[in-house]
């Protein structure tokens, strides 16, 4: 029988954050190697783009029913077939010269996904004794942040030095190894337990007539509904630039410095996750109001002071002091909206992220065939105003100020800033 350590499982919880380095790494990753990727399979850049649609589909599709099909799974199992998934379809995009083979492999990749974040959290929190389960997940989730502020600005320094096929391969090689790691270091813990078959039916029966039922109480429920409103309007603003930043660049003659504009991006979306991290019990709702101004001025200043370089890099400055904390207070918004219903709220809000995240390859994709890679900032523009006008508007509930925030929304607001497609 394995038992829960009095301490917490450094190496293991290590492994699992690496799990979630090589997740939000490998579904960001074509951001910055955009042109090289479009060039070499012979397609356009909205077209390439469409792979980080197709990932997040493939996440969202997937994430609920392989969660329920594998919940008798033990969880070590399962997190080295997500993983090996991840090894898989990289590899496979790395070698592939054919693109709608490589769509496939990132849909693959994009299911691998839906299986680990389905997993991760749950696991780290297995691992640690009950005083520190909070702590696990926080270090776990520091994959993100990583991902996004060192890993893509490596992967596309690598891409421009060596090429988009060798970086892939470095995130095959990275996820073999990771499999070692799991084997060698994280403990296993049992999945659900298996009820006889006639019950399974019931249970599956019984879910399936009161599946609507949580839903619509939620949605009922006072500030739900603008936070997940904002959640989808702000990352499909968010999705449509990022995604092809390095076009956009590349219009600009900055092409060369894609990797350190993502570098400067990632630095001041770690800061804002910090300021976020120390200031959320007590003004969740300025740091959301100063988190949508922060992009909005960001994307103001590309779309009409691009030509310069240093205000290329002040704007991506402003976009990652902006973004990097959404994910936290997001996520405590519709935690604290949300009461009992929390659990609900949450699973609703990764939906919307994921479709969100599609939805912004899609639109994005369109704007730059239409209207060219110049559209972006002010696309950008015109879907933030709607979300400003959303959290201004919900000051009693969905984003409420100090004062209107109950004593238990405060003591347990304090949800790390997980990825949530």
């Amino acid at each position: 029988m394995s038992r829960t350590p009095a301490r917490l499982p450094l190496p293991a919880l290590l492994a699992l954050a690496t799990a979630v380095f090589v997740t939000s790494l490998t579904e960001t990753l074509p951001a910055g190697l955009l042109p090289a990727m479009s060039t070499d399979l012979g397609v356009g850049e909205s077209a390439m783009g469409q792979s980080v649609t197709i990932y997040a589909i493939g996440t969202a599709a997937t994430a609920i029913p392989l969660s329920a099909a594998t919940a008798g799974w033990r969880r070590k199992r399962l997190l080295l077939a997500a993983m090996a998934g991840f090894a898989v379809a990289n590899t496979v995009t790395a070698v592939s010269a054919n693109y709608p083979l490589t769509m496939a492999a990132r849909f693959v990749a994009g299911v691998a996904a839906g299986l680990a974040w389905a997993l991760l959290a749950g696991y780290a929190r297995r691992l640690a004794p009950a005083h520190l389960q909070g702590r696990a997940i926080a270090i776990v989730m520091t994959g993100i942040p990583v991902a996004l502020s060192l890993g893509v600005p490596a992967g596309t320094f690598l891409g421009d030095a060596v090429g988009w096929r060798v970086t892939f391969s470095v995130m095959t090689v990275l996820a073999v190894v990771l499999l070692g790691w799991i084997a060698v270091t994280v403990p296993d813990r049992p999945g659900q337990r298996r009820e006889g078959p006639r019950r399974e039916r019931q249970r599956r029966e019984g879910q399936r007539r009161e599946c609507r039922t949580p839903v619509l109480r939620t949605l009922a429920l006072p500030g739900v509904v603008p936070v997940l409103f904002v959640t989808l309007v702000l990352v499909l603003a968010h999705t449509v630039l990022y995604t092809y930043i390095a076009t956009f660049l590349d219009r600009l003659g900055m092409g060369g410095s894609t990797d350190v504009v993502l570098l400067v991006f990632g630095a001041a979306s770690l800061l804002s996750i910090w300021i976020v991290g120390v200031h959320i019990h007590r003004r969740l709702r300025a740091l959301t109001l100063a988190s949508t101004v922060l992009f909005a001025v960001a994307a103001t200043v590309l779309a009409i002071a691009a030509d310069s370089p240093a205000a290329v890099y002040a704007a991506v400055t402003l976009w990652g002091l902006g973004w990097g904390g959404a994910p936290t207070l997001l996520q405590t918004a519709v935690g604290d909206a949300g009461g009992e219903e929390a659990d609900t709220a949450q699973a609703m809000l990764v939906t919307l992220w994921n479709a969100a995240m599609a939805g912004g390859g899609v639109v994005g994709g369109v704007l730059l065939d239409r209207l060219g890679s110049r559209s972006f900032p002010w696309s950008v523009l015109v879907l933030l105003v709607p979300v400003l006008a959303v959290v201004a508007g919900a000051r009693a509930h969905g984003f409420p100020g100090a004062g209107n925030r109950t004593d238990t929304a405060i003591g347990t607001s304090t949800g790390t800033g997980t990825r949530t497609g």
